[in-house]
């Protein structure tokens, strides 16, 4: 099994009256990606400063597992510095030059010191911030002060990531950048902890998403499995060349009684009233489906091999981000302050 790093027992934060993380129960284990979405005020920001040890909560505690030990209260941990690196909503630097910060942070989060000073250029250079390493904070773009705030957030190697809104202020480069980044230290078993509203980033990097609206978790799984509340499920075919306008309404049809066996048979009207649906501009078709993956390879070989003469397609994907925006609409419209809506299924844990 999976080992657990950080686990959220019936975690709780007031702030008055207003309840602002409500008794939330989370896991995340080590080396997996974590979204964590929702709408402005929903409690991200809170729930990841209780994690920092910014705030402390009203009640549940959060346990995380240290270097060579068991799952432990976090208020009783006092060396997580070294092994957590955080980047805590819009970072707000002292005025310092770019070296001066890190050499800080490093010194403090107990980076080698043999190995700072080139920890320090590798990463201003893979954030192309090395021409800026002796210039002043005050200086930098807000893209850039976001870029710094990632570097010290990943400055000393750290065994646990935790971003709040790491995409916020970069431009579209910047991002792809990230995304880069980010990849990579999955790769090297880091677990990471991202709490985002950018729902395209968190498809992309994220092994599962944590949904919240109104201080608690309302869905826990992975994309694919999430996928599985909605009503219908895509898939997406683009061709090679657009297709005949005259031609399109009898390639439709045919192509309905083809893959009839696959499509949806319950389809919502209010979503569509037809199962396959073609766009000129981006040269494709949206077919709605059982949501099956084994009825995703036969569509894209009947596809393949008995419209080879109408159309070639290049593209045949079901896609991540639209899912996950359907998924986040259908639950945060569906959750209440009294009574968050529950997800089904057995694969799906929703701990409330």
């Amino acid at each position: 099994m999976s080992e657990t790093v950080i686990k959220l027992e019936n975690l709780t934060k007031k702030f008055g009256n207003f309840t602002a993380v409500d008794s939330i129960n989370l896991e995340v284990c080590r080396g997996e990606t974590i979204g964590l979405v929702g709408p402005n005020g929903a409690g991200k920001t809170t729930t990841i400063k209780m994690i920092a040890k910014i705030l402390r909560p009203n009640s549940g505690q959060i346990l995380i597992k240290t270097n060579g030990s068991e799952l432990k209260d976090l208020q009783h941990v006092s060396s997580t510095v070294s092994q957590i690196g955080f980047l805590i909503d819009i970072p707000n630097f002292y005025n310092m030059t770019a070296y001066q910060l890190l050499k800080y942070f490093g010194k403090i989060q107990r980076y080698p010191k043999n190995k700072l000073e080139n920890r320090i250029d590798e990463l201003l250079m893979f954030f192309k911030l090395s021409e800026w390493k002796f210039e002043r904070v005050r200086n930098f773009s807000k893209g850039m002060t976001q870029k710094l705030g990632i570097i010290q957030a990943i400055l000393h190697d750290p065994d646990i990531i935790i971003l709040d809104e790491p995409q916020t202020g970069l431009d579209p480069l910047a991002r792809i950048e990230i995304r880069k980044y980010l990849r990579k230290l999955q790769s090297l078993g880091k677990t990471i902890f991202v709490a985002s509203h950018m729902l395209y980033e968190i498809s992309e990097v994220c092994d599962k998403i944590a949904l919240i609206n109104y201080g608690k978790i309302i869905g826990f799984d992975t994309v694919e499995n999430l996928a599985l509340t909605l009503k219908t499920s895509e898939l997406n075919c683009l061709t090679l060349k657009p297709l005949d306008a005259e031609k399109l309404a009898p390639l439709l049809s045919r192509m309905v009684e083809k893959l009839n066996p696959y499509l949806d048979q319950n389809l919502d009207p209010n979503i569509s009233k037809i199962p396959i649906k073609y766009n000129p501009l981006h040269q494709g078709f949206k077919l709605y489906f059982d949501g099956k993956n084994d009825s995703k390879g036969e569509i894209l070989k009947i596809l393949v091999n008995e419209f080879e003469s109408d159309f070639t397609v290049i593209s045949f994907t079901q896609p991540k981000t639209s899912q996950l925006e359907r998924v986040y609409s259908q639950m945060v419209k569906g959750s209440t302050p009294e009574e968050p809506s529950k997800l089904k299924g057995d694969d799906i844990r929703n701990e409330q």
